[in-house]
């Protein structure tokens, strides 16, 4: 919650700002160093070559994390999208009156389910969507089952009963994945590592460059660059507010879906 609570280009100023910092303050050191001592060349290229590789991991380690919960968030869309897909046209074959009542709130409920992708998980405004949306869960329970009982018999209403509870899950699921980010204890250690790789560096360079100008470019491109590594891996965990977001297309076509009359007719 310590980076997730901040607004998306306050982070971007936050990092870059630390990343370059610390590249520069290593320069500096380097600078006054170098001028009274030469026996610490050697070990300092020893400990900032492991600094470098430590923070290449953590780095990696992140953005895989990362990326992984990403990739989960869109699968997890798609499948709730799916399950309201089938949900919808089962509930076609209802008997009435609960299936003109059933296609009327399927609808409102999968806008309900889109509005949820906007929403910042946690917020007043994903608390009014949720509970939006379970008021909308009894109601089609209801439904389901009056419908079971008009028809006890049947495997229609059997069949969508069964959708029905797999298109609840569904929109469970994407809600616990929108709120399951990477620890902060591991953005912690990426950023802290980030920053004593980057120092080491920018301290080894200027030590072993005679201009200062030569060592403050080559360590501020590091830095940008390092940053953009950490943004990247940022923004890949804020799916809701952050620059990449997770895309409610599937919600949206499916939800397109529905203004067309229903394929198949009212059962006798």
């Amino acid at each position: 919650m310590l980076f997730f609570a901040l607004n998306t280009w306050v982070l971007i100023a936050v990092l870059g700002a630390l990343m370059v910092g610390v590249t520069l303050a290593g320069v500096i050191v380097g600078q006054r160093i170098g001028r009274h001592s030469d026996s610490l060349r050697e070990p300092l290229g020893v400990v900032q070559g492991a600094l470098i590789g430590f923070m290449g991991l953590i780095l990696a380690f992140g953005l895989s994390l990362a990326l992984g919960r990403y990739e989960s968030r869109r699968a997890d869309t798609v499948d709730e999208a799916n399950a309201i897909g089938t949900t919808y046209l089962r509930a076609q074959t209802l008997p009435e009156p609960m299936r003109g009542m059933t296609l009327e709130l399927l609808p409102r409920y999968t806008r309900t389910s889109i509005s949820i992708a906007d929403t910042v998980p946690g917020s007043s405004a994903q608390q009014r969507a949720l509970a939006a949306s379970e008021q909308d869960q009894r109601r089609l329970w209801a439904l389901a089952g009056a419908a079971l009982d008009q028809e006890p018999t049947a495997s229609a209403p059997r069949l969508y009963v069964d959708s029905l509870n797999g298109m609840f899950d569904a929109q469970s699921t994407r809600v616990y994945a929108l709120a399951n980010r990477v620890p902060t204890a591991v953005l912690l250690v990426e950023v802290v590592g980030a920053a004593v790789a980057l120092g080491a560096l920018a301290l080894h360079l200027a030590l072993h460059l005679s201009t200062i100008r030569r060592g403050l470019a080559a360590t501020v491109v590091a830095a940008l660059l390092v940053t953009v590594l950490l943004v990247v891996t940022f923004d890949l965990d804020r799916p809701t507010r952050g620059l990449i977001r997770v895309p409610a297309t599937p919600l949206v076509d499916v939800y397109s879906t529905m203004s067309q009359p229903p394929a198949a007719a009212a059962p006798n």
